[in-house]
């Protein structure tokens, strides 16, 4: 049984979307996990994820492994005592800790998977907080962002405790994503945040009121049709995430090499410290802006439309 997820990036509103103000993000299918579940003649659940060098029976990990957890959280769920014999092969080409969602993917997809090859196929509304409990094991106090895109794979508007709000674009638009290279790691840079913010509650709350305010303009200029206004959104929101301390000169470095080969703003994306920011770029020029991130230090560049 076969089943796959996309990654996503967040355009607008990340670390302020921890702290009940609103975030934008989308899918990216460029890059995907998939999952494949089947029959095995050797005994226990065997798991084989290249990507990250996991070749393991079930038993030997432990319970909070976020992979394990997904898989012993569906038996209990479908109260199965007498688990089968599986292999669960996991291929992904979303890089891992790179704000692009990799771990979000691998448990919706793995769980799509998993849960059609027991004979209880779930839907996007009972894989959604799922995927979030097993969020909290990657970040800490996840937004639950991740989970909702991907499971969803629709462009969303966010606030936690909410409903989710999909959205459509009234006019598609074009990014370039630029990977740093280094890992990042969601749950340090939110607890950092976390504890800037206990020092310095009402400096952060005015930070996370303006990103807000970011947010909820690039959504009605997505929304009608007007995506080249997210360029001057996407400078101001990069800036604010400069001062909460979550940028990193190779971050940095990229968003102005973007922006000097002609893309119309740039931005860090994610927990940020590493992983990935993007650019909006006319489609004529996105090629150029994709090679002078390479130029300036990005391990790898995705050229997306959002439709």
């Amino acid at each position: 049984m076969k089943a796959s997820a996309p990654g996503k990036i967040i355009l607008f509103g990340e670390h302020a979307v921890v702290y009940s103000r609103p975030a934008l993000a989308v899918p990216v299918t460029q890059v995907h996990v998939d999952v494949e579940v089947l029959d095995s003649s050797r005994p226990g659940i065997w798991i084989h994820a290249p990507v990250i060098d996991l070749h393991a029976e079930l038993a030997s990990l432990p319970s909070d492994h976020p992979i394990a957890s997904v898989i012993l959280k569906l038996i209990q769920l479908f109260g199965i005592s007498q688990t089968p014999d599986l292999e669960i092969n996991i291929s992904s080409t979303i890089p891992v800790a790179s704000g692009l969602g990799s771990g979000a993917a691998v448990s919706v997809a793995l769980i799509r998977s998993l849960s059609s090859f027991l004979f209880h196929p779930l839907s996007d509304d009972e894989i959604n907080p799922l995927v979030y409990e097993i969020e909290k094991l990657h970040h800490g106090t996840p937004s639950g962002i991740d989970n909702t895109v991907i499971t969803y794979n629709m462009p969303v508007y966010f606030i936690k405790g909410q409903p989710v709000e999909t959205f459509k674009t009234g006019k598609p638009f074009t990014i370039v994503i630029g990977d740093t290279g280094i890992p990042a790691l969601t749950k340090e840079s939110v607890g950092d945040v976390r504890l800037l913010w206990l020092r310095n509650t009402t400096y952060f709350e005015n930070i996370f009121n303006e990103i807000a305010q970011i947010s909820l303009i690039a959504r009605r200029s997505i929304e009608s049709g007007k995506p080249e206004l997210l360029g001057e959104l996407m400078d101001q929101n990069h800036a604010l995430l400069q001062e909460m301390t979550v940028s990193s000169p190779e971050l940095d470095r990229l968003v102005t090499a973007a922006k000097n080969a002609g893309a119309l703003g740039a931005k860090l994306s994610g927990g940020g410290r590493g992983g990935n920011m993007f650019a909006l770029a006319e489609q004529a020029t996105a090629e150029s802006v994709a090679n002078a991130l390479i130029s300036a230090g990005a391990t790898r560049t995705i050229i997306t439309e959002i439709s």
